[in-house]
């Protein structure tokens, strides 16, 4: 039964080929190349990202941690080293600077 319903369908089933489709054989209008453009923009889109967070934020090494002046500072706002202290510490701080 099943047979003679595909013998009689299949004469009247014409392929895309036989229509005179142009695509037919699988060559399309060039939809391959787009694909690798989509690919090249989200890796674009990713290098560009990553760029603008390094620029910003500064590069992992020099983020943190308080410098020797801040140290000093804090000493000195704590009340653990007076002002004659603080400025001769400061001195020496600003003059390892240069």
């Amino acid at each position: 039964m099943l047979t003679t319903a595909t013998a009689i369908a299949a004469p009247a089933v014409a392929s895309a080929a036989e229509m005179g489709h142009p695509y037919a054989a699988g060559g399309g209008p060039g939809w391959w190349i787009v694909f690798p453009i989509l690919w090249f923009l989200l890796f674009a889109t990713v290098v560009f990202l990553v760029a603008r967070r390094a620029r910003r934020y500064g590069p992992p090494w020099a983020r943190g941690g308080a410098g020797g002046v801040d140290v000093l500072g804090e000493r000195y706002a704590r009340g653990e080293i007076d002002e004659a202290e603080y400025r001769q510490r400061l001195a020496v701080l600003k003059e390892d600077r240069r």
